[in-house]
């Protein structure tokens, strides 16, 4: 009898300790296979560095990426605690369209029940962005921006064709610019909402999920 071919990993990214933090913090109950949760450090070099390495690594070489973490919405209306399902990341490089983002979308309302999920591309900076710079990259068509998903994803497809996708928590929106994160309560709602998203990345895995050769 021929033995089932072992699914392939998920890989998930983000930046930052609390990030890290939060995402250890969550329910790992529902994983359809290996995951590992990567803290690249903060900013697109970091996150390309950081990624190409775990990904050359045999056991992770077909891993599903999925990039997530905090984020400055860019629209109007946006609030901390708000959820961006990223349908393409964009960075000067190129850009990558996401996979199932309609699922993911689905699991969010369903396992969040009243946070506001917005769709559209999310787009990579090098610096955090303030005033003006929101509504430059507003006028591009992106809906957010952080520093790390469009430098991730554009790492992962470099390496080898996977399902990717990007979401991210608004911690800092046009009418609600953040100062610190884990001093407010806009820090802390978006911590919160990044806890608890581990089931909806899990389901994702599970639709996407590439045999292993």
């Amino acid at each position: 009898m021929t033995a089932k071919p072992a699914p392939a990993p998920l890989l998930i990214a983000c930046a930052l300790g609390i990030e890290h933090l939060a995402l250890r913090m969550g329910d790992r109950s529902g994983a359809g296979g290996p995951v590992t949760v990567l803290r690249t450090g903060m900013g697109p070099r970091a996150a390309e560095r950081s990624v190409g390495r775990v990904l050359a690594d045999p056991a992770l070489s077909e891993a599903a990426v999925l990039a997530t973490g905090f984020c400055a919405g860019l629209a109007p209306g946006m609030h901390p605690g708000d959820l961006v399902v990223a349908e393409e990341t964009r960075e000067p490089r190129g850009h990558v369209p996401c996979v199932a983002t309609e699922l993911l979308v689905k699991e969010l309302v369903r396992t969040l029940p009243g946070r506001t999920v917005h769709t559209g591309p999310l787009t990579g900076s090098d610096h955090v962005v303030r005033g003006h710079e929101r509504s430059a990259l507003r006028a591009t068509g992106a809906i957010a921006v952080d520093m790390e998903s469009a430098a991730t994803l554009l790492s992962a497809v470099h390496v080898g064709e996977r399902p990717v996708a990007a979401v991210r928590v608004v911690v800092d929106a046009p009418e609600h610019e953040l100062v610190r994160i884990g001093t407010v309560r806009g820090g802390i709602s978006a911590f919160r909402v990044l806890r608890s998203v581990l089931p909806t990345f899990f389901e994702w895995h599970r639709n996407v999920l590439l045999p292993r050769r």
